[in-house]
């Protein structure tokens, strides 16, 4: 029986251990108070630090970074942290202003991760669309990823990355079968910007769920900036009348879920 152990740091940031690999997701580590611009005249305050402090981390043996342009996804303690570690594997447009051998992919490409003595564990970018129609020229490129590796059973692990619900992340399920899936939520929104949401809400991701029919949901990114609108009792509220049982996590805390 294959398992996978996940430990939610925050935000959007896990840690992800299974058969060997260390694996860590969207890393910010910034201490809160801090207002940081995400462009276009839309920005976000920082309310809640990380549950583990860089300094705490194992070693990592890869960043997956969904992408690089806003810092609730990638803050100055996460940039710093990029250079120990083994890969950076992110958008193809991040991957350029990053530099230093990380690796750009488009949706659907695939990159596997390879080292003596562990299994392969394969990397496929999946599609997001951070915003409305036509915004991806403002909000900019980001990626989600399906997790592949020897002896799992239950289908991949998937990251959804910050994204809408969309016609590119219904199609995960018709080339995937997933069996874990880390449920990027939160409705963000921006005075700016009025009415428009930039991640999904919980209602997107019973839909999304409702499509895929994974064994386990576990909810990220829904909390501790000020741009979210919605979060873990909204999150609760639209799963209970018609999605599956959510697997939250504690904080700092790891989790250990079938794969």
């Amino acid at each position: 029986m294959s398992e996978a152990r996940i430990t939610h740091i925050g935000g959007p940031t896990t840690l992800i251990e299974v058969d060997g690999w260390r694996l860590l997701t969207d890393p910010t580590f910034d201490p809160p108070g801090r207002r940081y611009a995400f462009g276009w005249g839309s920005a976000s305050r920082k309310l809640v630090g990380p549950a583990v402090a860089v300094d705490e981390l194992p070693p990592v043996d890869a960043v997956l970074l969904t992408h690089d342009q806003h810092a609730d996804n990638l803050d100055d303690a996460g940039r710093a942290l990029l250079p120990s570690v083994g890969a950076v594997v992110t958008t193809a447009s991040g991957a350029k202003r990053l530099g230093g051998g990380a690796v750009g992919l488009l949706p659907w490409a695939v990159h596997t991760l390879r080292r003596s003595g562990l299994p392969p564990l394969e990397i496929t970018a999946t599609p997001c669309r951070h915003g409305p129609p036509l915004s991806r020229r403002i909000t900019g490129d980001v990626v989600g990823f399906a997790l592949r590796w020897p002896g799992q059973e239950h289908g991949v692990l998937w990251i959804t990355g910050d994204s809408v619900l969309y016609g590119g992340l219904r199609q995960v399920g018709t080339r995937f079968d997933v069996g874990t899936v880390l449920l990027h939520l939160g409705g963000v929104q921006f005075g700016v910007s009025g009415p428009l949401r930039y991640t999904m809400t919980g209602a997107d991701g019973v839909e999304l769920c409702s499509l895929l029919k994974p064994r386990t949901v576990v909810p990220v990114h829904y909390e501790g900036w000020s741009h979210f609108r919605q979060g873990r009792d909204g999150v609760e509220a639209a799963f209970s009348t018609a999605g599956p049982e959510l697997s939250w996590l504690d904080l700092g805390k790891p989790g250990t879920v079938l794969v």
